[in-house]
């Protein structure tokens, strides 16, 4: 979509003294801005999916090149991305006279809202202890029927059989198993199970990832440190939930005694909520500068205050 205003979209990385919770976010957008390939669309998602699905669903392009330009991301890329995702159906572009704007297709806002009751809402551990075995009818097709898996929230177990967390519909060619959830439930048995078949080893991995990426500002936060500048503090919380985001939506929401002892997944949501909020008050006061097509964003609109209070519940 053309933009006919010209925005000096260089990175704005303002130098904080080193130890600082400003030199942290320093660190953080140049260690973001370093990965190869940068996926702008990514970002893109994930600054909608926290700033504008709670706020109407729409925002100003020189808004979202504003936020990208802060991580590393270009002008260039900002729109190549942005044409992309309006031609998979997600974002749709709007002109209102010399002013463009990407909005949130009703399909997109469907599955944002999805991802978000996933990210700011699930405690680590709370998830259902049940399961639902599927075995694939004898007269499908393989290939098409198994295409649907992830989607419906299974995964393989062999060839033919899948396993879902809790009490689910299979998926169109499955048929359900009756299975008792005693006989799945044998405490080291059925960890060592739940391991090997979400693969919870890698995600660990990512979890303990992130914290390391993220502690060192969490730790200054947590000690009454705070940004005033409102775009590094939105900066470092988009980096913040676009860190986590992809490991809550891979994690599938095993109970506490399906998980490994210690598990990083509960630490690093509890950094993650207490982070998350103590970056909030700037960073939200900074949005309520940007404009979508019903005009300026709201800075704590009911469903931000909502999901504000669940955070605090995990992070307690």
């Amino acid at each position: 979509m053309p933009e006919p205003m010209q925005m000096n979209t260089t990175p704005q990385i303002a130098s904080g003294a080193p130890g600082s919770a400003s030199a942290a976010v320093d660190r953080l957008v140049e260690e973001f801005a370093g990965r190869r390939p940068l996926r702008a669309g990514a970002f893109i998602v994930t600054l909608y999916g926290d700033v504008v699905v709670p706020r109407g669903g729409s925002l100003w392009v020189g808004n979202v090149i504003e936020a990208c330009a802060r991580v590393g991301i270009s002008e260039t890329l900002v729109r190549t991305a942005a044409s992309r995702l309006v031609a998979t159906g997600r974002l749709e572009g709007t002109r209102v006279g010399r002013l463009g704007y990407y909005g949130l297709t009703d399909a997109a806002r469907a599955e944002f809202s999805a991802a978000a009751a996933r990210l700011y809402t699930l405690s680590a551990g709370a998830g259902e202890l049940g399961f639902t075995l599927a075995l694939r009818g004898a007269e499908s097709d393989a290939a098409a029927v198994d295409a649907g898996l992830e989607a419906a929230g299974f995964v393989r177990l062999g060839d033919g059989l899948a396993m879902a967390i809790g009490e689910r519909p299979v998926p169109a060619g499955w048929a359900r198993l009756a299975v008792s959830p005693g006989d799945l439930t044998d405490g080291a048995a059925l960890r060592a199970a739940m391991r090997r078949v979400w693969n919870l080893g890698e995600l660990e991995a990512g979890y303990e990832a992130f914290m390391a990426r993220f502690s060192p500002l969490a730790q200054l936060l947590a000690q009454g440190e705070r940004l005033t500048d409102g775009l590094s503090a939105l900066s470092a919380r988009l980096l913040l939930v676009h860190g986590f985001r992809a490991l809550a939506l891979r994690d599938p929401g095993l109970a506490r005694p399906a998980l490994p002892e210690d598990w990083a997944g509960e630490r690093a949501r509890a950094l993650f909520a207490r982070t998350y909020l103590a970056l909030s008050a700037a960073a939200d006061a900074h949005v309520a500068s940007f404009a979508g097509l019903g005009g300026a964003l709201t800075a704590t609109p009911p469903e931000v205050l909502e999901r504000q209070a669940r955070l605090a519940g995990v992070s307690s």
